[in-house]
């Protein structure tokens, strides 16, 4: 996460302004068509992980061996699309200065072979979940970040134009990234030898499973790339830029707190498989409430000196920077509760419902932004309609996953909503208090952050944990301050 943050300075810095906002609108076109892989990865990682709660491993193969087949055929859509919708809105619907068209196009399409080697991917990611093999999940994500980084600074002793080599190098970095997951799937887990196999009766019950997928996924694409296209039709790249900042900010705080639940997730779902209804339910309450929590700690600090964080961060942040980034940490916030349901609704595999009403919601996004955009509204007041429609869409979660597992929604709320909701009015109190009433300078930055994770740290311990979570967590201190020699 921290590298991605710096990598967006070394970038903006590097492109400028504008060159930084024409690659995230053009490669977003491309992203748009990520539902398709995201989608299809949720799939495979609940019908990978079902099975290994069963114990069938034969079922297993058969299942990676069908993915992947599903995965090339979905990859051929892609393509199609991508060469044709995708190239006609790029080439003549995006407001792009005409002496930087050619670029733009190179984007385009590096970042359309980009995406085909990362849909790729997706099944291999996916069987190191479902083990739970976590550090090999952990370091090839590093590995990754830290090639993007490596190329960033290749980027600035380059002649050539730099959006186009910017384009290209990401290109390299995904190449070596699906590689690697294919070759260490192949000499860890036997079931990921390839052999075709054809199966009609689950070949449609797993692209039923993803067609749901999609339309739930398409609500999270529309809601982020749809807004930046709404931004170039409406204002000028700067502002863009500035959205895109925010973007990436908030899916470096989204993939903080998705990581968390990644590795949970087999565990729920195994749970799930296993009949162990009251263990998930327990995992399902522990995990809304200390993703929530895990987040609240980046976002309280963040929040209050967003100002001088962009300005180190960034040396010269566009305007309207400030403002986007606060209120998509605050998405970010509302959202990290629901991550949690989402799985234990994919664990029961009667996804129809929860994701036609869920996903309706959020897809309202999009009518509802063009509407107030073209009604004359400033430019932030879509990260406001996007807040408004993830609250609802959350509440709307609850009820609906009463239907399928049968829980009780006030334990939910007293177990997760009420106490989060407490920590973060008690613990915002001293760090808000320094923040206004001190000057803004790198100590009051400091004070900040430390008074903010220290009194939400001990707000958490105190009223988020029962008695048995706080007993572990004094072990674990334990265990590892005070460990003998």
């Amino acid at each position: 996460m921290l590298v991605s943050l710096y990598t967006v300075r070394v970038v903006l810095n590097t492109l400028g302004v504008r060159d930084y906002g024409i690659y995230n609108v053009v490669a977003g076109v491309v992203t748009m068509f990520g539902f398709l892989s995201g989608a299809m990865a949720t799939a495979s990682q609940r019908y990978f992980s079902f099975e290994l709660g069963r114990g069938d491993f034969e079922q297993l193969k058969k299942l990676f061996c069908l993915s992947l087949i599903i995965y090339a055929l979905i990859a051929a859509v892609v393509l199609l699309l991508s060469e044709t919708l995708g190239l006609w809105f790029v080439s003549n619907k995006l407001v792009i200065p005409v002496e930087r068209k050619a670029p733009a196009l190179w984007v385009y399409q590096f970042s359309a072979i980009s995406f085909l080697f990362t849909l790729l991917t997706a099944p291999y990611m996916a069987m190191i979940i479902a083990h739970e093999d976590m550090k090999i999940y952990a370091y090839i994500s590093i590995v990754e970040v830290l090639l993007r980084l490596g190329t960033i600074f290749i980027l600035r002793f380059i002649l050539w134009d730099k959006l186009i080599v910017y384009g290209m190098l990401m290109l390299i970095v995904t190449a070596i990234n699906t590689s690697a997951y294919r070759i260490i799937c192949n000499k860890k887990y036997p079931e990921c030898a390839f052999s075709f196999y054809w199966n009609k009766g689950l070949f449609k019950e797993i692209t039923s499973y993803t067609g749901w997928n999609l339309f739930g996924a398409s609500a999270g694409v529309f809601k982020n790339q749809i807004m930046n296209i709404l931004l170039n039709q409406f204002f000028n790249p700067i502002v863009v830029a500035a959205r895109s900042i925010a973007a990436m900010t908030e899916n470096a705080t989204t993939s903080f707190s998705q990581n968390f639940n990644t590795a949970m997730r087999p565990q729920l779902i195994k749970c799930y498989a296993a009949g162990e209804k009251e263990e998930m339910l327990s995992l399902m309450f522990r995990g809304s409430k200390g993703t929530y929590l895990l987040v609240y700690l980046f976002v309280l600090p963040f929040v209050l000196e967003m100002p001088m964080v962009l300005t180190l961060w960034l040396k010269n942040p566009p305007e309207y920077a400030v403002l986007f980034t606060r209120l998509a940490l605050f998405d970010v916030l509302v959202n990290s509760v629901s991550f949690p349901l989402m799985t234990a609704a994919q664990a029961t595999g009667r996804i129809k419902l929860y994701q036609s009403v869920v996903g309706g919601i959020l897809l309202l996004n999009v009518p509802v932004a063009w509407i107030i955009l073209f009604m004359g509204a400033p430019a932030y007041s879509i990260m406001i309609v996007s807040i408004i429609f993830t609250c609802i869409a959350n509440i709307v979660r609850l009820f609906i996953l009463k239907q399928l597992i049968d829980y009780s929604v006030w334990q939910f709320i007293k177990t997760v909503y009420i106490p989060v909701s407490v920590i973060s009015a008690a613990s915002a109190v001293i760090p808000v208090m320094c923040f206004y009433f001190l000057a803004q300078n790198i100590v009051r930055l400091c004070l900040v952050m430390v008074l903010s994770i220290i009194s939400a740290g001990v707000h958490s311990y105190f009223i988020a944990l029962n008695k048995n979570e706080r007993r572990k967590v004094r072990s674990v201190i334990s265990k590892y301050c005070f460990k003998e020699n």
